[in-house]
């Protein structure tokens, strides 16, 4: 819809509304048939999920053999294989179905919040029960809810960059536009996806949801987070799995044609042998752990949006941040309100104060602080006019008329020191006003002297705008310079201890501040830190970026930095070969959010800085911080446990298919006992989420290994195919075993190798060294017993499985033991070698 094309009265008409916004009972109605719509329109949630457990092109020929096998008479086998393929997929669609829901549990608690006009009055909803037709409420750091038309609006600068590309804001106001006007030219209008970077609007919501200009593009052009290094470290591994199985499988079918056995049998065989080997719980294993993994960190206040950004959260090895509410308290206090003199000033005091209370942009600590302010009588000052903060001018200005003393305008500017410097030509004195450049350098020594002493200091500014009330930014000129407000925000309590206990971790700490260096080098050393090395924004200006990815591993702390300069920060330390963190909750936060490797903000965050985060902390403390790394860290161990148990297994197991298909005259397994095997297998394997992390695995980042991963699956699968032809020459020269008895003796021991490698391969110690998880021990003993059990049942005797004779048995027990030991002992080779690497 072209609401640009509307005018104010056509959109009110149009959607059936006012300006003073719906009805909280109208706008329930709404709400309940929008959310009729979507579930009509619905992504097909379980449906889809269980249909993708079907869609492994592995999984669709296996039915298609058993459709061909069932029409030529054989209908206990083919009902068998389906049965365990049906257990196998319905498994993974139970636990990624149960991983889902709890993640969407967790991100209802960060929920982006609007303010919308019911009855008349601001109301903050979450941004999902946005109706067509509410009257929403801007201010800056706003996420927009919707597409919709500006009723009025106030220096309006909107974040457009997801739907035109444009990393420049774009300036919103009223107003009429002509009919062909693209979509960056649609300047009395704002689009949902997008963000306020400044000003203030009240907007009429015209569509939502998927009629919006951002719902209306296509999925795959749609803004999408980059690929992690955990993901395509998974979807690598899984390709390579599946190629090599694809080679062996071919070559284990031609060899079984090649003997003469039967073509269907041997396809059977060939398919049910590539789902056995396929990793294709992988997926439910993967989301099953990380959705533990995420409700762990939950209780410890932080809330991932993002799973697979735990890796990264695991592996991150340098983290930044600004400093306010991470390493000091977050509670500004005015301390002080001083002349150009440096002498106090009430009338300073006044002037910030009638600043704070007037302005109507985003929240913040500094005016919260002077709002905060006792024994100002503010009766009989009206605010006429508003300039809100933006992070490019560093100021904030308002236009006041008290309507007793003189009816004048005062407009009355606060900001950045130099920033407000910048626009002032003369100075305020006890002895009248002066030229700024005979009062220049003692202002620049009194700012220095203040932030040595560990103030943050702000410069104020006021003009007489009487004749012309009405203020842009470019009024901001020809100021007089009025004095000097002193902030302290005091070091947070425990700041060093956490700040240490993350080195501990392997974390380097930087501060990325828009304070300046002097500030910035006082908490340093306030911080332990002896001799801070500090660079600022001019310095950071000055360098080429090959000498900025060569310094930026020196530097403790950014100082002076524009918001711009966060991003080419984070992408110097990222190219230097480190895994960055970034922690933010301002609107200038968010391309810094989006640079990092893991984006971290805090619930009471901007929407936008939320938004682009992937992970949430409920509290602004490194403390927590610091333990939801160490949750991370479990959570990315145990998923790498399963991928060397899959790889250790897998690889062993087709070698040995395809040796055993070259001399034996028998399929060595059936494919229903493939299958089974697959399955009972898997089972201990999904409850790897639950097993204990060693300490050593947790005290240091660590990384998807792509090397090491191959190198560890060459190495136990050699082992474990060495133990399968050991197998296979004591089945058939020592026990002499029959065709039924060679496959149940191989099913057993394949089996019972597999369940308990877990117990060498899950801790980097010694077996007897390490106690696995509770729940672990129990799946992987019960699943072992009805290994031993099962050829001795009927259900066995189902899978073509027969009783074998005790020496059987226990000489299965035997050589599994000795595999252990083998295991064992090629694993302290093996993580010694991981450990020199790291």
């Amino acid at each position: 819809m072209n609401i640009h094309l509307l005018s104010i009265e056509e959109a009110l008409r149009h959607v059936e509304s006012q300006a003073g916004g719906l009805s909280a009972s109208h706008a329930a109605e709404r709400l309940a048939l929008q959310k009729a719509r979507q579930s009509k329109r619905g992504d097909g949630g379980a449906c889809r999920l269980l249909l993708n457990q079907f869609r492994s092109p592995l999984v669709i020929l296996l039915l298609v053999a058993m459709s061909i096998s069932l029409a030529l008479g054989d209908r206990m086998d083919v009902l068998i294989v389906l049965m365990v393929v049906l257990m196998s997929t319905l498994l993974g669609f139970w636990q990624e179905y149960r991983a889902a829901n709890a993640v969407a549990a967790l991100l209802a608690v960060i929920q982006a919040k609007a303010t919308a006009l019911r009855d008349g009055k601001e109301t903050d909803l979450p941004v999902d029960e946005i109706v067509q037709g509410d009257v929403v409420v801007l201010r800056a750091g706003d996420t927009i809810p919707g597409d919709g038309l500006l009723l009025e609006s106030k220096d309006l600068f909107v974040d457009e960059s997801t739907l035109t590309g444009e990393s420049y804001p774009a300036e919103k106001k009223v107003g009429v536009v002509a009919a062909g006007a693209r979509q960056s030219e649609r300047t009395n209008s704002v689009f949902e996806g997008t963000h306020v970077v400044s000003g203030t609007a009240r907007v009429l919501i015209v569509t939502t949801g998927d009629e919006t200009e951002f719902g209306g593009i296509s999925e795959r052009l749609r803004l999408r987070a980059p690929e992690t290094d955990f993901e395509r470290g998974l979807r690598g591994f899984g390709e390579m799995l599946i190629r090599m199985t694809l080679v062996f499988v071919i070559a284990i079918f031609a060899i079984n044609v090649f003997f003469h056995r039967p073509v269907l049998e041997a396809f059977m065989f060939a398919l049910a042998l590539a789902v056995g080997m396929t990793p294709e719980l992988l997926p439910a294993i993967v989301s099953i752990t990380l959705a533990r993994g995420a409700k762990h960190m939950a209780q410890e206040h932080v809330i991932v949006r993002r799973l697979p950004a735990i890796e990264n959260f695991g592996s991150m090895n340098v983290l930044c941040s600004d400093k306010t509410g991470t390493l000091t308290e977050g509670q500004v206090k005015l301390q002080g309100t001083h002349d150009a003199l440096g002498n106090p000033s009430d009338t300073v005091r006044l002037h910030a104060i009638l600043n704070a209370t007037f302005e109507s942009g985003f929240a913040n600590p500094i005016d919260a602080a002077l709002r905060a302010e006792p024994g100002i009588d503010l009766s009989g000052f009206t605010k006429c006019d508003e300039v809100p903060y933006d992070f490019i001018r560093k100021r904030l200005s308002v236009v006041v008329e008290h309507a007793v003393v003189d009816r004048r305008h005062l407009m009355i500017t606060k900001g950045a020191f130099v920033n407000v410097l910048a626009v002032c030509t003369k100075v305020a004195t006890p002895d009248g006003e002066k030229p700024m450049e005979s009062m220049r350098e003692a202002l620049q020594q009194r700012f220095a002297d203040f932030s040595n002493a560990g103030h943050r200091v702000l410069g104020l500014a006021t003009r007489d705008v009487t004749d012309d009330p009405v203020i842009t930014k470019d009024d901001e000129q020809e100021m007089t310079f009025a004095g000097f407000l002193l902030f302290d925000d005091p070091p947070k309590a425990g700041a060093m201890e956490a700040i240490q206990e993350l080195r501990t971790l392997g974390i380097g700490f930087k501060v990325i501040t828009g304070d300046n260096r002097l500030v910035g080098q006082s908490l340093g050393m306030q911080m332990g830190i002896a001799k801070p090395e500090v660079l600022t924004g001019d310095a950071l200006h000055e360098m080429s970026d090959t000498a900025l990815i060569a310094r930026v591993g020196e530097v403790d702390i950014f100082a002076e930095i524009e918001p711009n300069q966060k991003e080419r920060v984070i992408i110097a330390l990222r190219k230097a070969g480190n895994v960055v963190g970034y922690l933010g909750d301002g609107i200038n936060d968010a391309s810094a959010l989006h640079a990092a490797d893991v984006g971290i903000s805090v619930d009471g965050a901007v929407d936008v800085a939320k938004e682009a985060a992937d992970i949430v902390l409920l509290r602004h403390d490194l403390a927590v911080l610091a333990r939801g790394v160490r949750n991370g860290r479990i959570t990315f161990a145990n998923t790498i446990k399963y991928i060397f148990i899959t790889t250790s297994a897998n690889f062993g197991n087709m070698f040995s298919m395809a040796g055993a298909s070259l001399f034996l005259p028998f399929l060595p397994l059936l494919p229903k006992q493939i299958l089974l095997n697959n399955l009972l297998s898997d089972l201990p394997a999904l409850t790897i989420a639950t097993d204990s992390v060693d300490p050593e695995q947790v005290n240091r980042p660590r990384r998807w290994d792509h090397q090491f991963i191959r190198r560890f699956m060459i190495a136990f699968g050699l082992v474990s195919s060495v133990f399968d032809y050991l197998t296979f020459g004591v089945l058939m020269l020592m026990l002499h075993a029959s065709e039924a008895q060679f496959q149940t003796g191989w099913f057993v021991e394949s089996l019972m190798t597999e369940l308990f490698i877990v117990m060498v391969i899950r801790t980097h110690r010694s077996i007897f060294q390490s106690k696995p998880g509770r729940i672990l021990a129990i799946a992987t003993l019960i699943v072992s017993g009805t290994t031993i059990i099962l050829p001795y049942t009927a259900i066995g005797a189902l899978f073509g499985l027969v009783p074998l004779p005790w020496t059987f048995m226990l000489t299965l027990i035997v050589i599994t033991l000795l595999y252990l030991l083998t295991s064992e002992m090629v694993k302290r080779v093996m993580f010694v070698r991981l450990e020199q690497r790291i």
